[in-house]
């Protein structure tokens, strides 16, 4: 890339300085012309008042400017275009942070599950659905931790409200934000496989049968799985994934190195899908199960997708909440608060204390009274 700057005869090699002069000059070449190393044309006064800035600042200044005007004709367009489309509300950014979060997420976890059922397990085993929604979850969390904190889960930003760590107004917008990306995913899926899933039904959309496919969206329980069952089975996943996320996230425990959380978050939802989701599939997240749920609904499959299973659908919805509030208030009364006060907080409570005594001293003392009197232990102020 060429910097364009005015040319100067000062920016030769071997040219003797100039004579001394009260005329603005270029000074973006003098400063960078060998010939004159280490002498100014104006004194330090002179130059702050005719320019307004340092020579060395003004001709960064107008480097900088030469680089831009360089490649303006390439980016300036593109640049304001982004520009106009920037949102400064922090709420939303932060909900939008969530959907595509959750959108990455449910797209590869979902295009796995697609992946093994229409190859009927040639490309793919119960191994690579797992895989799926682990890395899926590990890039949903790089994608939004940084604008929204990564909750990419009603229960998770439930149970954050509960332990005061997020507003409780901008619970609803998460939930809605969540439940949207995952419906989004859900139907990119269903696009990306649409023929795939036709020849795989016989030309139909059907949630049971040897056939069936709504399976690919959400979560449906085994044949043998009773409902009370299944609330245990999605109480008890859920649970452990909050014990594994609070645990990541307590400073005072034993803190992961930063930038592996998302692939520790990752492998926490990869040993509960290895361990515990032959049951019911470990929905783990009612976002994820509602969202791509309402899409089989919309897309063709039906009402079966609310009526299979006894009234499944229910279930990933009520239990996942339940099991995330039990394994928040598991691990903050077994480990997290438990934890010793660091000196920090310590030395400002003590400092609050004195501050609190100091104040109830100096209520006991009347400001315009010459007459001494006795505090409440007997010194005289």
């Amino acid at each position: 890339m060429s910097y364009k700057v005015n040319y100067s005869p000062l920016m030769r090699a071997g040219t003797p300085p100039p004579e001394p002069c009260h005329k603005v000059c270029d000074v973006s070449a003098v400063a960078h012309s060998p010939s004159i190393k280490g002498q100014t044309l104006l004194s330090q006064p002179e130059s702050s008042v005719l320019t307004g800035l340092d020579p060395l600042d003004e001709a960064i200044t107008d480097l900088k400017t030469a680089c831009r005007r360089d490649g303006a004709e390439e980016t300036s367009g593109m640049e304001r275009l982004l520009r106009k489309c920037q949102i400064r509300n922090q709420l939303v950014r932060e909900c939008m942070a969530e959907c595509l979060g959750v959108y990455i997420l449910i797209l590869f976890g979902c295009g796995a599950v697609a992946q093994v059922t229409t190859t009927q397990d040639k490309k793919g085993q119960y191994l690579s659905i797992n895989l799926g929604f682990a890395l899926g979850v590990t890039f949903g969390v790089c994608v939004s931790r940084g604008v929204s904190g990564a909750h990419l889960n009603p229960a998770v930003t439930l149970s954050l409200c509960f332990l005061g760590r997020h507003p409780w107004m901008k619970l609803p917008f998460y939930v809605f934000f969540q439940v949207l990306g995952a419906f989004l995913a859900a139907a990119t899926v269903g696009l990306q496989y649409y023929d795939a899933i036709r020849s795989y039904g016989g030309g139909e959309l059907t949630v049971t049968g040897p056939t069936a496919t709504a399976g690919i969206f959400s979560t449906y329980p085994a044949d043998y799985l009773s409902l009370w069952g299944g609330v245990m089975d999605q109480v008890i996943g859920t649970a452990a994934l909050l014990v594994c996320v609070l645990a990541l996230g307590d400073r005072q425990n034993s803190p992961c190195p930063p930038g592996l959380e998302p692939v520790l978050v990752g492998a926490a939802v990869l040993v509960i899908g290895i361990s515990m989701g032959s049951n019911s599939g470990y929905a783990l997240n009612p976002a994820r199960d509602f969202g791509p749920r309402l899409f089989t609904y919309v897309a063709g499959w039906g009402a079966d997708v609310f009526r299979a299973g006894g009234g499944w659908w229910w279930v990933p919805l009520v239990a996942t909440c339940v099991g995330a509030l039990l394994g928040t208030l598991v691990y903050e009364l077994l480990v997290e608060v438990h934890h010793p006060q660091p000196p920090s907080e310590l030395q400002t409570l003590a400092h609050e204390a004195t501050e609190c005594k100091t104040g109830l001293e100096l209520d006991e003392v009347e400001p315009d009274s010459d007459k001494p009197r006795n505090d409440l232990n007997g010194i005289k102020l």
